[in-house]
């Protein structure tokens, strides 16, 4: 077949070359994996009709679509592209003006095209089949998606095992990005992946923190990998693709829309382990993302902000029902970590006086803010027998917290630390 541009490439897979459908859903052995060079991987997935109607399929089937995945469960991706193509039957239930829509996309879908594309900026593109699919990525059901486009040289399944989504505003606070930045290079440094979208604001606060200190990020795009966007955003993106990942449903060269944007945050709350929100406002792609993660079960939690903030208002609206309050990442940890990860109990300054035994700590307080008193008096106000506080007393001096005149005590004129004291004796 001779596509509309006149060049000679076909864009269906010949019907002989196609093997029995395998129900997507269902685990396989993993391909063996090769040390092939990166030119060759390309000609390999060329010639693997499975993997070329896949990637036909993201470029016709939008993000997100359940009809054309559960058309995608029952058939087969090969069997799909036949369909949608207009080389097989169509699907069944399939309305006529949906029909019409996808082969008109179908009629430009160029997979071979594309796989070389993705493979000379030093990617690939991951099928379900794949050793490095994220199986979690099959909790989204009919709503999985075709296949992952990435660019990076880490391996997704694996960053994927230890990863928290942080998301949040664009137009964020610099409260909000500062927390952004803060949880994003806490996680990093406790080994654990920052998953964001790479927009402004949180997003890239999050990416930012994560690799100020070398750790691991995924940035998930609602465009082809090979489009910045944000276009502000080149740089860092081009360093997370460098650094970490960038992956996307869509095949190279394809735009973003408002629906892809929301379509893209399913897939981040699929493959973390949590959903962090660090603000947004009532209506918020970021709630979108917490309500998605919590639908299926994931840990959902959102950092606190100003009562007096709109920014804040959607997170705290958000802990008002089964999310999470964090603060730092050690308590992030706690909730999406193994059995023992622990966040440490956050207390107050410890002042001297509260390392005192119970006795001599009575009798400290029975002493007068201003003045003295002897040791009957001290005794008495202590509920303390006399020969007792005269013996607590002669500890509170040691340590500095009293002192004698004459007959009588007076509290030291010190300054509190918590440091360099020692408890009193029993």
């Amino acid at each position: 077949m001779t596509t509309a541009d006149g060049r000679g490439h076909t864009n269906r897979p010949p019907e002989a070359q196609l093997p029995a459908h395998r129900d997507p859903y269902r685990a396989h052995p993993a391909p063996p994996t090769t040390n092939a060079p990166p030119a060759q991987h390309a000609a390999d997935a060329a010639h693997d009709p499975q993997r070329l109607a896949r990637a036909a399929l993201t470029r016709i089937i939008e993000p997100g679509d359940e009809t054309a995945g559960g058309w995608l469960r029952e058939l087969g991706p090969a069997a799909l592209w036949r369909a949608l193509s207009g080389d097989g039957p169509p699907p069944r239930r399939a309305s006529t003006t949906k029909l019409a829509g996808l082969r008109l996309r179908a009629a430009r879908a160029d997979p071979a095209a594309d796989l070389a594309t993705i493979h000379a900026l030093g990617g690939r593109f991951v099928c379900p089949d794949d050793e490095e699919w994220p199986g979690q990525l099959n909790d989204l059901g009919d709503a999985r998606p075709t296949g992952l486009w990435v660019r990076g040289t880490a391996n997704l399944r694996l960053w994927a095992l230890r990863s928290v989504a942080l998301v949040g505003a664009r137009a964020c606070t610099e409260y909000g990005a500062h927390l952004a930045a803060t949880l994003g290079a806490g996680l990093a440094d406790r080994g654990w992946t920052v998953v964001s979208g790479a927009a402004y604001g949180v997003d890239g606060a999050a990416h930012r923190g994560a690799m100020a200190g070398d750790g691991a990020t995924i940035a998930v795009l609602a465009s082809g990998v090979d489009r910045a966007y944000p276009s502000g955003h080149a740089e860092l993106i081009g360093r997370i693709a460098q650094q970490g990942l960038t992956v996307a449903e869509l095949p190279p060269g394809d735009h973003p829309t408002r629906s892809r944007f929301i379509q893209r945050n399913r897939v981040i709350a699929a493959l973390t382990r949590g959903t962090v929100v660090v603000e947004a406002e009532h209506r918020s792609g970021s709630l979108v993302t917490a309500r998605r993660a919590q639908a299926m079960g994931r840990f959902t939690m959102g950092v606190p902000g100003p009562v007096t903030s709109a920014l804040s208002a959607g997170v705290h609206q958000l802990l008002r029902g089964e999310a999470t309050v964090v603060t730092n990442a050690d308590e992030i940890v706690e909730l999406v970590g193994s059995i023992g990860d622990l966040a440490p109990d956050i207390r107050g300054p410890v002042r001297a006086h509260d390392l005192l035994e119970p006795v001599a700590a009575r009798v400290l307080e029975a002493l007068p803010a201003h003045g003295g008193a002897d040791t009957a008096q001290i005794a008495r106000e202590s509920g303390t027998p006399r020969d007792v506080t005269h013996g607590r007393l002669l500890e509170l001096q040691s340590l500095g917290f009293v002192q004698r005149c004459g007959d009588r005590w007076e509290l030291a004129r010190r300054t509190e630390t918590s440091e360099g004291s020692r408890r009193g004796g029993t």
